[in-house]
This record gives C-alpha cells, sequence and structure tokens, in this order.
C-alpha cells in the first residue's frame, strides 16, 4: 500500500481550519481584488509601494503611494489618514518588504494587509503599471491569470 504525502499529516479540524483561513484572509488581499476595488472606485484603504525610488521609477501600480517600509515611522502620519486600512506591496513572493511594510504600519496602529504576490503578480495578472512615460498594460500571464474574463475567487 502506498503511504499519502497529502495525508501523511491529518487536516485540521473545522474550529481551526476557520480560525487559520480566516485569520489569513485578515492579513491578506490578491491582486485581483485590489484591482477590482480601483476599478470600482472603492475607497477607504490607500496601496503602499514599500520599494526602493528606483523600483518605484521602473514601473508601480497605478494611484498607489510611494512610502519605503524604512521611511514609515517617520512619514505614514503625513501619507495615511488615520484609521485608514494600509494595503502594503514590494516585488513579489519572493521580497519580504510588503511584510516589514505591514509589520511598521501595524506597530503604528494602523489596520494593515499585504498584496499577495506583490508587484510581480499585478503585472502577470494584467494590472495596468505607472511610469514616468504613462501608463501601459502589458498581456496577462495565461499560466497566472485567466484570459479575458475576472478570476471570479
Amino acid at each position: 500500500m502506498t503511504t499519502s504525502a497529502v495525508l501523511q499529516t491529518p487536516a485540521a479540524g473545522r474550529d481551526a481550519a476557520v480560525a487559520h483561513f480566516a485569520g489569513r484572509l485578515s492579513f491578506e488581499v490578491d491582486a485581483a481584488d485590489v484591482a477590482a476595488d480601483i476599478g470600482a472606485g472603492v475607497t477607504g484603504w490607500v496601496l503602499i509601494d514599500s520599494r526602493s525610488r528606483e523600483s518605484w521609477d521602473q514601473g508601480h501600480v497605478p494611484g498607489s503611494v510611494h512610502l519605503p517600509h524604512r521611511e514609515i515611522a517617520a512619514r505614514a502620519a503625513d501619507v495615511v489618514p488615520d484609521g485608514v486600512t494600509v494595503v502594503t506591496y514590494c516585488w513579489g513572493p519572493g521580497c519580504n518588504g510588503a511584510t516589514q511594510a505591514a509589520l511598521a504600519f501595524a506597530q503604528l496602529g494602523y489596520p494593515v494587509k499585504e498584496m499577495i504576490g506583490g508587484f510581480e503578480y499585478w503585472v502577470r495578472e494584467g494590472g495596468p503599471i505607472e511610469t514616468a512615460d504613462g501608463i501601459e498594460r502589458r498581456e496577462s500571464d495565461p499560466l497566472t491569470a485567466p484570459r479575458g474574463v475576472a478570476c471570479a475567487c
């Protein structure tokens, strides 16, 4: 008989699973949900790009605010109104700059979430990119985003 690698550790019980997944959703939002809110004009939150100036200049999410994580403690009050939920992003899943930024905002008392996948998944899912030359939109990566339809996750 073959042993299951998937079932070697049993799945958590209902209460533990609900607590875990609800907890994750309170800390994370994906690029598709950010794009949907931006497209619908939803307010009450601000998107913070926590990367360097050079990275910001290379391209960023239109409407985001540039605030590198090392400057948050000194500048957050000038950039983000009290009580507004902050959503942070950095380059992508291999970068913890958004996590560091989220921690800095949390330490200041802001409600905060991370945009999972970062700028990489924003671009891979076909989100618009803003540079000094204007806004451009690239084709989405068909291996990471649906073609021509919303994710509807």
